[in-house]
């Protein structure tokens, strides 16, 4: 996950009465590691279209987890203006167009002076996926005993077949493979 952060910092200098207002961008990136698995199931909803559908590449029909992250308002924890290093080129922050235009378009990295901000951001990353939920329901009486008949038809066949409730969850952990049991090397 890269953040970009519009950095607003008064600057006094020796001489003058009133602050000079700089503003830019400041970046930090953190690598997050979410565990997740698709589905053994499709689901389509009514944003699904017909062509949808026929393309290969399609999204449609996929039940995949979905990454969310929660951001609470930053703290400036300090600010110090430093001569640029090495480091403060163009090429190694790769600012999207999009965050480039929040700023009137370019930006300039020519300075030799650079603004380092300390900032703390509390942040909730998590793996967010549609699942079903089991609620009790109470008066409600299921035979115990089930009439086996002789019927050839399919639809009293897929009646007798128990509803396969793990097709729609996520694995659990003891099916992942990663038996404890075994024997380490």
């Amino acid at each position: 996950m890269t953040f970009f952060f519009n950095i607003c910092v008064d600057v006094f200098c020796p001489l003058a009465t009133s602050p000079c207002i700089v503003n830019g961008v400041s970046i930090f990136s953190k690598r997050v590691i979410l565990y997740g698995s698709e589905g053994n199931v499709k689901m389509f909803s009514s944003d699904c279209t017909q062509e949808d559908l026929i393309v290969q590449n399609s999204r449609c029909g996929d039940v995949l987890p979905k990454a969310t992250c929660q951001v609470a308002e930053p703290i400036c924890l300090s600010a110090r203006i430093c001569d640029c290093q090495s480091h403060c080129n163009e090429a190694c922050c790769q600012i999207p167009d999009c965050i480039c235009r929040q700023f009137g378009g370019q930006l300039d990295f020519s300075s030799n002076r650079s603004v380092y901000v300390t900032i703390g951001i509390f942040t909730i990353v998590q793996i967010v996926r549609n699942v079903q939920m089991l609620i009790p329901a109470y008066d409600f009486c299921i035979p115990e005993k089930e009439c086996v008949t002789s019927s050839d038809d399919p639809c009293d066949m897929f009646r007798r077949i128990e509803f396969p409730t793990e097709e729609f969850f996520p694995p659990k952990v003891s099916d992942c493979g990663c038996n404890s049991d075994r024997p380490r090397r």
